[in-house]
């Protein structure tokens, strides 16, 4: 049987897909009964589409695959804490779960800035994991960020 730390590896592998790409590195796996139903990473510059986060990716090919856009007795495994956007459809999916890596101190709607996901004033609340993996999740993202500033970096001037 599979745990927590067994899914989020696997999302982390998403990550690393997405790094490998020069998609911002996160990672996303949807599971129902210890099957994984979606896999997906960032993708946002590949599909030039603003929504294409990994947990939305993981919901839609879901969604496809099981023929209904309520993904209830889920649970989501991501390894940095989903954004606004993510948490929205997190709630409208009605997820029982959702695991998470990293906190994402500057868009997190989970535990960092918002609530959304146990906001009472909802319809449906989601339970909540946090810190699987979570300095492997967060050196995934700072390494990615680590590289683009020195790639990125204004010539010194001599």
């Amino acid at each position: 049987m599979s745990s927590d730390y067994d899914f989020m590896k696997i999302a982390l592998e998403e990550a690393e897909d997405a790094y490998r790409r020069g998609e911002v590195p996160v990672g996303a796996v949807l599971v129902r009964e210890g099957n994984i139903l979606a896999r997906a990473h960032n993708s946002p510059i590949a599909k030039n589409d603003p929504s294409a986060h990994a947990e939305m990716l993981v919901l839609r090919q879901a969604g496809e695959k099981t023929g209904n856009y309520r993904l209830a007795g889920t649970e989501l495994y991501v390894t940095l804490e989903p954004c606004i956007m993510c948490a929205g459809a997190i709630v409208h999916a009605r997820i029982s779960r959702v695991i998470f890596g990293a906190r994402d101190p500057k868009c997190g709607a989970i535990v960092s800035l918002y609530n959304i996901l146990s906001d009472r004033r909802l319809n449906h609340q989601v339970k909540i994991t946090e810190g699987i993996l979570s300095e492997e999740c967060a050196e995934i993202i700072s390494r990615f960020f680590r590289q683009k500033r020195v790639t990125f970096a204004p010539a010194s001037e001599t």
